[in-house]
């Protein structure tokens, strides 16, 4: 998957006269500073350098993983067509990119984004690109929700995993009364990602909130520790993205995880491939997670007609029809 081109151009555009050794150093700390989830007050893209940064390393598998979880709800609920977002903690705009390539005819959002560095770089990528009504609004996640109003679609997307654990609950309990119908969570996919993402799971279903995804249901995960639920987009590669990591493929995998809860139930209940597939001769492994609950591995061979080569072209991620 790649950016649009609009954002690709504008991305070009805002990089092109940054030296490479000074982005290689803001990408290193920017780095850094996610893989230790630090909570150490400051916000990770509170300086112009790291915001370029993120835009070369970080941006386009962000968007991957947003863009392909849209799918999943969308296929979810065809029905759905929102016409307003909340995004909260919007980064540069990549929810709204990744919304209005999926529902192009989105009428209004609302961005809420605590670093002003990062405000300013949204809105100049969006400025004449995006048709939808965009206000950018300065506040921070966990304090600054409350004057807001309610919205179609409420997003949230790398975001938890910078917020105390404490001030989860209270979190969560907000973007679910500031959703008018759907409420959109993405985290990465790493265990730590999925254990915030099971508790705001747990914590929506108490609250009448229906799973349309990834879960095709609201008992409890069937996965224990050492396994995990998550997902994998591959993420081509610039050609500054490769310079600035010392990249030798010209592409990377994005792990991530994400939920979609509605106050309106999905159509219908398909199992989910919750593994890479695993192929042979005439016959494919699928590891699903089914309605019931249940979570198991699956053999489909040429024996079973056209289920077979159903799941023969299912992917990771994939509902199996």
């Amino acid at each position: 998957m790649e950016l649009p081109a609009q954002l690709r151009q504008g991305v070009d555009s805002m990089l092109e006269k940054v030296p490479l050794p000074v982005l290689k150093q803001a990408a290193k700390t920017l780095s850094e500073r996610y893989r230790a989830e630090l909570r150490d007050g400051r916000l990770h893209m509170g300086e112009d350098m790291a915001v370029k940064a993120y835009l070369a390393t970080r941006l386009p598998a962000t968007y991957a993983a947003v863009r392909a979880s849209l799918t999943a709800l969308a296929d979810s609920r065809p029905d759905f067509e929102p016409g307003t977002l909340l995004d909260i903690g919007a980064g540069p705009g990549t929810m709204l990119w990744a919304t209005t390539d999926a529902w192009p005819e989105l009428e209004q959002a609302v961005l809420v984004e605590a670093s002003a560095a990062v405000r300013k770089v949204g809105q100049s990528l969006a400025a004449g690109t995006i048709a939808a009504r965009t206000e950018w609004v300065a506040g921070d996640a966990t304090i600054d929700l409350d004057g807001l109003k309610p919205a179609d679609l409420v997003s949230i997307a790398y975001v938890l995993d910078e917020v105390a654990p404490p001030s989860l609950p209270k979190l969560v309990d907000r973007l679910w009364q500031l959703t008018v119908d759907t409420l959109f969570v993405v985290e990465p996919g790493t265990p730590a990602g999925w254990q915030r993402m099971l508790a705001a799971r747990q914590q929506l279903i108490a609250a009448g909130a229906h799973i349309l995804a990834p879960c095709p249901h609201e008992g409890p995960c069937p996965l224990a520790p050492p396994d995990w639920c998550h997902f994998s987009r591959r993420v081509a590669r610039s050609r500054l993205h490769r310079l600035v990591k010392e990249a030798d493929v010209p592409w990377e995998d994005e792990k991530f995880v994400y939920l979609a809860a509605s106050r309106q139930p999905a159509r219908a209940r398909l199992p989910r491939v919750i593994a890479p597939p695993k192929g042979g001769s005439g016959k494919v492994v699928l590891k699903l997670c089914q309605p019931d609950g249940s979570a198991d591995e699956r053999l489909f061979s040429k024996r079973d007609g056209d289920v077979f080569k159903a799941a023969r072209r299912a992917d990771w991620g994939d509902t199996l029809r």
